[in-house]
């Protein structure tokens, strides 16, 4: 992998860069300020840096009018988020606005009386959430100078990068676990760039690309999950925007959001405060579930121990893109949950099946495993009384269950007949 001829990867930029109202990255753990730069950890507590902003100059009804009136993307918020004002101009995937979708049928299945919506990201360009994500580093990325887009990945940000990279004209180069679904791995090299794996799990990938950052061979290069993170991350945010705007610019009661690293699940809530804070939704009390597969539930475990330390665990699960044993985001999550009322509950590779099939065979919606996952414990935490089903709810699918055949490979026809009407009655189909 030769080295590029840009800034390293976790150099300043020389000169100040254009994201629109990010005013500085901030630390969330001590508070400390740096400027706007490909940069992911505090220098003084190593704590994670997010971008902060500054949102003066707009008022709740200018911004309302502004948002509707823009693009059917996330571009429609871009005074929300660190991209320049010309962002919808530029060469980009633009995902978003996918739609909410009312899931009467599968309210009656559960007994949901207050409303359940789906948010279905399987809409997205890549069929997954993680377009949101890319799109947003990809404009970092330009901002910065880099040419080269990189990321560790359990399937979907890879594809998400590999498309993103295309269309912008940048050099990919991803990097992922070697036993990744079939399906995940031919959408991420389809793209065209170079797709790399790696023997071992995600958190091995996601180590592998730490070194890489620092070593001469990765200078020039924005990783979008490492130095390129704090901007990475905001896309989810986008998330909870589209959500309140399509509900009639209301804060949904319940969310299900399924975790991988936590990040996505700690971006809808800031999203949610900032709605808040800017006056365009009313200021009131909503819960944030977190859900996880059994066999890699490590945020999970600590939520029921009553830890606020997540302690990893070795993933072993069909869900593999949530399949991340060293969530960054784990305790962040755990005071998301602990703050709103919500829980984070997990479920097992089975009860992911079969949620999988109740969705689908309910709305018409086919997820993949990380959507069976949060359709299971949205079940689950009904049944143990957790979740009020008589409250709105909106539930996260992530991504689309073409790309994990294999989670439900037994599913197939029904009959095989002779072509007669005698063979079709004695199949018992009339």
């Amino acid at each position: 992998m030769a080295a590029q001829t840009s800034a390293p990867a976790t150099a300043s930029p020389a000169s100040p860069v254009d994201l629109g109202p990010a005013a500085a990255l901030s630390c969330r753990e001590c508070g400390h300020r740096v400027p706007l730069g490909p940069v992911f950890a505090c220098e003084e507590c190593f704590g994670p840096l997010e971008v902060a902003y500054d949102f003066s100059g707009w008022s709740a009804d200018e911004l309302r009018k502004r948002i509707e009136s823009g693009p059917a993307n996330i571009w429609r918020y871009a005074p929300l988020l660190p991209v320049p004002a010309d962002v919808a101009d530029k060469p980009n995937i633009n995902p978003g606005w996918t739609q909410l979708v009312r899931a009467d049928n599968l309210a009656r299945e559960l007994g949901v009386t207050g409303g359940l919506y789906v948010k279905d990201d399987s809409g997205n360009p890549t069929h997954s959430f993680k377009d949101r994500v890319v799109a947003q580093a990809l404009e970092a990325a330009r901002a910065f100078g880099f040419t080269t887009l990189s990321c560790s990945s359990t399937g979907n940000l890879a594809g998400a990068v590999g498309a993103a990279a295309a269309r912008a004209g940048f050099r990919s180069c991803v990097f992922i676990p070697h036993d990744l679904e079939q399906g995940k791995v031919v959408m991420a090299a389809v793209y065209g760039g170079e797709l790399i794996g790696i023997e071992g799990n995600y958190d091995d990938v996601n180590r592998f690309c730490s070194e890489l950052i620092g070593d001469p061979a990765g200078e020039g290069w924005g990783f979008v999950n490492v130095n390129l993170r704090p901007y990475y991350a905001e896309g989810s945010k986008t998330l909870a925007y589209e959500i309140c705007e399509q509900l009639g610019w209301r804060l949904p009661d319940q969310l299900v959001v399924p975790i991988a690293s936590g990040s996505q699940l700690t971006k809808i809530d800031k999203g949610l405060k900032e709605l808040i804070a800017l006056g365009l939704v009313e200021d009131k009390p909503y819960r944030i579930f977190g859900a996880q597969a059994e066999g890699c539930s490590p945020v999970s475990a600590a939520f029921k121990a009553g830890h606020d330390v997540v302690r990893p665990q070795k993933p072993d699960t069909i869900a593999k893109s949530l399949a991340i044993g060293n969530p960054a985001d784990g305790p962040y999550v755990l005071d998301i949950a602990r703050r709103t009322g919500g829980a984070v509950e997990d479920v097992t590779d089975p009860q992911i099946v079969d949620a999988i099939k109740l969705l689908a065979r309910t709305e018409g919606i086919f997820a993949e495993t990380a959507g069976g996952v949060t359709v299971g414990v949205t079940r689950k935490l009904i049944e143990n009384g957790l979740l009020d089903p008589t409250l709105t709810t909106v539930v996260l699918n992530t991504g689309d269950g073409l790309k994990t055949l294999d989670a439900v490979a037994g599913t197939g026809l029904t009959a095989t007949i002779r072509p007669t009407l005698d063979s079709f009655r004695e199949a018992g189909l009339a």
